[in-house]
């Protein structure tokens, strides 16, 4: 199946900025938000971190026919390393929904593997029966799933091991070719190295598509850096996600707001527009080199009612240092 034929320079974002900061009825979207003075509890903020899962395990359940995600075939245009990497490279892909990110990445190197995580294991399932109906090569051994909430948990340890990393660093291989299976090919929490005899050293790819977002914006600087934890050195972080002033921004109520830039739809998931320099100082503050950083705004048409629509996403590549 050929890659969708993308553009992404339809308009520019210094333009629509202008606009927006100019247009009294947005000027909420860009004013200080008040926050609260009172530190959370620990118990507060687990129960909030849980509630941020349930808001997005109810969210796949009401989408899981698996209609409302299109499949992303510009993603091989846009990060063509996921093509020319070398044989059985590893890619961790976080929050994989029902699969979207992960099977276009299959369809485009027979080779690679994909370590894919998400906070719901109904998600995972549905993600797994769509990836095995697709007509993609020897696809059931490349595609390995695990329930995990990184931006509460961190990531198992099974993924990377500092004795892994020095063999690595060591032989540039990787530490096992492969880690044995559980149970066919889902895995959970409590997969152990005593369980599967070594981790498997890193991996080479982190994708964040469509998935920091989601996070609360306080809980990044550390979601970050489980993503930095778990990557080869060398390895790269391919990003991206909505942007400043995007079309789904400007939509929100004022009192939908929860933060600087942040907002909370009404079934309780979160979404976040990104500025390039608050992703570069995520980025860079947690270790990693910036390759590429730009706004892609595009434009497209709405069907139903023949109005031009501007998106506005962050194309992003960083890479762990050697």
């Amino acid at each position: 199946m050929e890659a969708a034929e993308y553009f992404s320079k339809d308009f520019e974002w210094e333009e629509l900025r202008a606009e927006v900061e100019n247009d009294p009825s947005l000027s909420y979207h860009v004013l200080p938000l008040e926050s609260s003075t009172n530190n959370p509890s620990s118990q507060t903020k687990a129960a909030a971190a849980e509630e941020d899962s349930a808001a997005w395990k109810r969210f796949h359940i009401r989408h899981s026919s698996g209609k409302f995600f299109k499949e992303r075939r510009y993603l091989l245009k846009e990060f063509p390393e996921l093509v020319s990497c070398g044989e059985y490279s590893k890619v961790l892909e976080v929050g994989c929904g029902n699969g979207s990110t992960a099977l276009p990445i299959l369809r485009g190197n027979e080779h690679i593997i994909v370590y894919a995580c998400d906070c719901s294991s109904e998600t995972l399932e549905r993600a797994e029966e769509i990836i095995d109906a697709a007509t993609v090569v020897s696809v059931r051994h490349r595609f390995r799933t695990f329930c995990c909430d990184f931006s509460v948990t961190g990531f198992p340890k099974w993924l990377v091991c500092h004795t892994c990393q020095e063999v690595f660093l060591q032989k540039q291989q990787n530490c096992l070719p492969d880690v044995k299976e559980s149970n066919g090919r889902h895995f959970n929490d409590s997969y152990s190295l005593k369980e599967s005899g070594c981790c498997i050293g890193g991996v080479d790819f982190v994708t964040l598509i469509f998935i920091l977002s989601a996070v609360p914006f306080q809980r990044m600087p550390t979601s970050i850096k489980e993503c930095f934890s778990v990557l080869k050195p060398g390895g790269m972080l391919l990003f991206r996600d909505y942007g400043l002033y995007d079309m789904t921004m400007l939509r929100f109520e004022p009192d939908q707001r929860v933060g600087f830039m942040e907002y909370m739809r009404s079934d309780g998931t979160r979404s976040y527009f990104f500025s390039l320099d608050t992703v570069r100082e995520l980025f860079v503050g947690a270790g990693f080199i910036e390759l590429e950083l730009e706004y892609c705004c595009v434009k497209s048409m709405n069907r139903r009612n023949g109005k031009s629509m501007r998106r506005v996403w962050v194309h992003g590549k960083f890479q762990k240092p050697m």
